[in-house]
């Protein structure tokens, strides 16, 4: 089974002034959980969130993001300093962590650059997601469109929900 590999969000709705959005329910600043992801292209199909733990926090500028990509719990490691290759991948490998900066732009779209990534492929100089957003009440929807290589071929769309 093909792992998915769900990159960044984060988002905060701005007037052209630059200030925050002025209801927390008009705004994508907050805190929220993806509650499931649709893949389009081969082997199209929608992933329930249910029971994978994942947080991504959207400040004024920032975001951060954790999740845990598994279909089940991650094993224990009794000792890291011992652990084999395969026991740390299988405990750290479906683990994303990530933060960093974004801006929205018209079109509802909004890029973010990280900064810091447990992938260190996808952060540093030039690199960056743009999502088309949607925003209905305290539910988000991001579609991937295109990031530093181009457009996605087969993007998939993350569906979230308002924590607070």
């Amino acid at each position: 089974m093909k792992k998915l590999v769900i990159v960044a969000l984060s988002i905060g709705l701005f007037t052209s002034q630059g200030t925050a959005a002025q209801s927390t329910r008009e705004s994508l600043q907050g805190v929220w959980r993806i509650v499931e992801a649709t893949i389009t292209g081969p082997g199209a199909r929608t992933i329930p969130f249910a029971g994978r733990p994942n947080l991504t926090i959207i400040t004024a500028r920032h975001y951060s993001r954790v999740e845990v990509q598994a279909d089940g719990p991650r094993p224990p490691l009794a000792d890291v300093a011992k652990a084999s290759a395969d026991e740390l991948r299988a405990a750290w490998g479906p683990l994303v962590a990530e933060a960093g900066t974004y801006e929205v732009t018209p079109g509802s779209l909004i890029t973010m650059r990280p900064i810091a990534s447990k992938n260190p492929a996808v952060m540093g100089p030039g690199v960056f997601i743009t999502y088309a957003y949607r925003l209905d009440g305290d539910t988000l929807s991001l579609t991937q469109q295109r990031n530093q290589n181009g457009p996605f071929a087969a993007p998939f769309t993350l569906k979230l929900m308002r924590v607070e």
